[in-house]
């Protein structure tokens, strides 16, 4: 799974050489199968390199070797990091928990999952572009057609996450900042709008090459125009966001407003985004690094309504 938790078959060049494979720790994980911090814990688990049973019960424990565990989620958290260190899952969390305002995080993090699945579909791209539309070696991606067709749908992903994160932005965000400095947020707005032509000129270039010969050398040029329009996205939604997290999240930051105000606003954030936070959300959660996708569960786990995020934890890990 991108980032976090692998559920596609390795490439050659992933597969360790024999002589350093080592056999993966036998982990059972007790619990309800029901229960958000079920799957909080049996998540960060699938982010470890070890072997994992989960076993439906009341209480929720871990048994590893001679080891069983059982306590609160940052006791069950931190004896997950200190047994299998690698890759870490706490890193930052004294600055997250005190001085960073919760929907400051959100944003950050938001931007790391997109920059991420751009970058991702941007190599995908340009892979197609060179071989001109010509079938890979790797046969679990099909035909050509097969290939740009789930090209299709990851771009459709991404940007029902770019157009949600741009309204949580302009509808929430960006009123709470109108007062501190209009202007910026006015530019912000203009950037969200200049992009819009070329979203939606992608997914019709996406559309017409579904429809051409793959032989033909319109065919090759037409994945070539592809790979430039999203290459040019991305450069575009990297700098919007650096200039996002230079110049506008630190008035957030600064903003005097209390802690119930500040999770209201991420409250009201996370409502928006309601693809984002449904049948998107393991998409979204796969462009995070171990330990941001952990620190993003932790912002959903503040989020009020209980059953809506013990079904989105759950989600992530069926």
């Amino acid at each position: 799974m991108g980032n976090c938790i692998q559920n596609h078959k390795q490439s050659t060049a992933d597969i360790a050489p024999s002589y350093y494979i080592t056999e993966c720790p036998v982990v059972k994980l007790y619990g309800s199968p029901t229960s958000s911090l079920t799957s909080y814990i049996r998540f960060a688990l699938l982010c470890k390199n070890v072997s994992l049973h989960f076993l439906p019960a009341e209480t929720l424990v871990i048994q590893c070797g001679s080891d069983t565990v059982s306590g609160s989620r940052e006791t069950l958290l931190r004896y997950i990091d200190e047994r299998f260190s690698y890759p870490p899952l706490m890193l930052d969390r004294a600055q997250f928990d005190q001085m960073t305002p919760v929907v400051v995080v959100a944003a950050r993090l938001q931007h790391a999952s997109l920059n991420w699945h751009l970058e991702r579909l941007v190599r995908w791209a340009e892979d197609l572009a060179k071989r001109g539309g010509r079938r890979t070696i790797d046969p679990s991606v099909g035909s050509s057609r097969m290939e740009v067709r789930k090209l299709a749908k990851s771009y459709a992903q991404v940007l029902e996450l770019l157009l949600e994160h741009a309204q949580m932005e302009e509808r929430i965000v960006f009123p709470v900042l109108e007062t501190a400095d209009p202007e910026l947020c006015r530019a912000a707005n203009e950037e969200h709008a200049r992009d819009l032509p070329i979203m939606n000129g992608i997914k019709e270039d996406i559309k017409s090459i579904g429809v051409l010969n793959v032989d033909s050398p319109v065919y090759a040029e037409a994945l070539l125009n592809l790979f430039t329009r999203l290459k040019k996205l991305q450069k575009h939604c990297r700098e919007h966001f650096e200039e996002e997290e230079k110049d506008l999240l630190p008035l957030l930051e600064a903003a005097d407003t209390s802690k119930e105000q500040k999770e209201s606003v991420l409250e009201r954030c996370l409502e928006v985004m309601e693809a984002t936070h449904s049948h998107l959300f393991r998409f979204f959660i796969e462009g995070l690094l171990p330990h941001n996708a952990m620190k993003y569960l932790d912002l959903i786990s503040m989020y009020s309504d209980k059953e809506r995020v013990a079904s989105m934890l759950h989600s992530i890990v069926e």
